[in-house]
């Protein structure tokens, strides 16, 4: 039974890396399945124990091990902890697209030859057992070394052992130091536009979270397809941060940094956020007379998010339940609902009430349905985000608009951001939003409208979403708390970008200059990348630049391990 279910493993992972562009060598074949042997010969060890009920056991494995290869043809990683977490209803629409007949054949495949390899191998003489469990240990023996070797992007990690690892703590808290975004490597001066500071005082805000958006899929940032042409046109007397990152490639987290300045920590659930000590800008505006409200299109009960949004500050918090509409999907309603139960919202505030006023969307999340064909005729999965890009951001122009209609376009301030990016397999391997943190991921979109410019400017300084709340205190001239982990984007000090993901691997990284690194907690993998020269990152520098590399690891470890520590420490009794 315990080869049965390495041969299993096997299989099942050929299933999910046929195809894959990674190159094959001896360091990555051994790689690919020591794991593999590891799980195989603690079940061998266990079946001695279990003795009859080990058939059982055997069966759940093999099982797990089927279900994990649609899966991993889809996402490129074996089910973790967070992924599971995540499997909840919103998605259901998004889960049932792979619900085909090659991935139902291919587990219905592989549970047939766990159910027949045992009954073949026991023709195997006895004495080749030996020998095949020597070899077994001797590839676990040499499998760690051929990890650090091969560039499997993490699909070496066994489907057992992937779940037991991200359910373990990956960094370890320790105290909190100095400013980790302070970079010690000499660069030049940021840009300072300190003259915009106070400049939306008294006026009201708007605030927009585009989901699912990274910078590079926008006209206004280079990309070859006008998906966004309502966006392009505030972009025209709007500052664009050229260099604006997520904090996490994942909704829930980036609202709770957006709306805290205060930075999420590996492998904590939302829910644990829930009594952080936390000066939302929401509660801030609203202490300064503001009426604030936020409106989303899909649902707070998903993943924690009720507990980053409640008690936040926002007078008013309607989501896809409360908002009803046209179109109802598992994860939400239609946008055109959302636009205009905000826009009813601002019709019944009194006359000259200000207003901080947030809107969440969901256009641009997987399945990326839209109510009817849009623009862009292909038929790939990039195409409908296009699409759905676009449908979004005509529902921002019918918000707009509606302003326009009222008479608020002048004394309006916009803030408008991507909550995250979205990944087309620019890299290996890299589908969706969550799991690695290249350009496609955590790079998006950032743009302040004041009213009264009638020009554009383009800002170069690097910055991130945690910079997103003392930024709006300080264009309406209020005093950003001191706990807040941002700082206003226009100080003309210049910052590093900090970000993680810790949804399958576990990732830390950063943007200094033009340099960006990411660090594999696990192995201690590095990727560097001179985004000036390489902007699609196709070329790891780390041996040629050795002393930053290090400098960077140490730096994104420690900011790791501080932030565990704060939040346990900022937690409320």
């Amino acid at each position: 039974m315990a080869f049965s279910l390495f041969l299993i493993f096997v299989l099942a992972k050929l299933c999910v890396l046929w195809g894959s562009p990674a190159p094959i060598t001896g360091w990555s074949l051994m790689a690919y399945v020591w794991q593999d042997a590891l799980a195989a010969l603690a079940f061998g060890a266990m079946q001695i124990l279990l003795q009859r009920w080990a058939w059982i056991l055997y069966g759940a494995i093999a099982l797990y091990a089927a279900i994990n290869v649609p899966v991993g043809r889809v996402l490129a990683t074996p089910l973790t902890r967070p992924m599971l977490r995540a499997a909840r209803g919103p998605l259901a629409d998004s889960m049932r697209e792979y619900v085909t007949a090659t991935n139902m054949l291919l587990v219905l495949s592989l549970l047939v030859a766990a159910a027949m390899l045992p009954w073949i191998l026991r023709r195997v003489p006895k004495e080749f057992w030996r020998v095949i469990a020597a070899c077994g240990i001797a590839l676990v023996l040499a499998g760690p070394a051929a990890s650090r070797r091969a560039d499997t992007h993490g699909m070496d990690r066994n489907v057992l052992l992937a779940l037991a690892d991200t359910g373990l703590p990956r960094t370890d808290a320790s105290v909190l130091g100095s400013d980790w975004r302070r970079s010690s490597f000499a660069r030049g001066p940021a840009q300072d536009l300190a003259r915009f500071a106070g400049t939306g005082r008294g006026l009201n805000l708007v605030m927009v979270g585009l989901e699912s958006t990274a910078a590079q899929y926008l006209g206004l940032y280079g990309a070859g397809h006008d998906v966004a042409p309502n966006l392009g046109r505030l972009a025209t007397r709007a500052l664009v941060f050229d260099n604006a990152y997520a904090v996490y490639p994942e909704s829930i987290k980036e609202l709770f940094s957006v709306l805290c300045s205060i930075y999420p920590a590996f492998d904590t659930p939302p829910e644990e956020y829930a009594n952080l000590d936390c000066h939302s800008v929401a509660s801030l505006l609203a202490a300064a007379g503001y009426r604030t409200a936020l409106f989303h299109s899909g649902r707070f009960a998903y993943l924690g998010m009720e507990a980053i949004v409640r008690g936040r500050g926002h007078q008013t918090l309607e989501d896809a339940g409360d908002i009803g509409g046209n179109r109802q999907s598992s994860f939400g309603v239609d946008e055109p609902a959302t636009v205009a139960r905000m826009l009813a919202w601002i019709d019944a505030l009194p006359r000259g009430q200000r207003f901080f006023l947030t809107y969440l969307p969901i256009a641009g999340h997987h399945p990326y349905a839209t109510p009817g064909p849009g623009p862009f005729a292909g038929g790939g999965e990039i195409d409908q985000y296009r699409n759905a890009l676009h449908f979004g951001d005509e529902s921002l122009g019918a918000l707009m608009d509606g302003l326009r209609a009222r008479g608020l376009e002048q004394n309006t301030v916009w803030v408008i951001y991507g909550d995250h990016g979205e990944a087309f397999h620019q890299h290996p391997g890299n589908y969706g939003h969550t799991f690695f943190l290249y350009e496609e991921n955590v790079h998006v979109p950032f743009l302040i409208v004041l009213p009264g410019r009638d020009r554009g400017q383009r800002v170069r300084t690097v910055v991130s979403l945690i910079d997103t709340a003392p930024t709006i205190l300080d264009l309406m001239g209020i005093q950003p708390p001191d706990n807040y982990q941002g700082r206003s984007m226009l100080s003309g000090a210049p910052r590093m970008a900090l970000f993680f993901t810790d949804y399958s691997l576990g990732l830390l990284g950063l943007r200094d200059g033009p340099w960006k690194f990411i660090y594999e907690t696990g192995s201690g993998k590095t990727e560097l990348f001179d985004l000036e020269r390489d902007p699609a990152e196709l070329s790891n520098i780390t041996a040629r630049e050795a002393a930053r590399t290090a400098g960077y690891a140490q730096l994104v470890r420690g900011w790791s391990s501080a932030q565990q520590s704060y939040l346990a420490a900022a937690a409320r009794p």
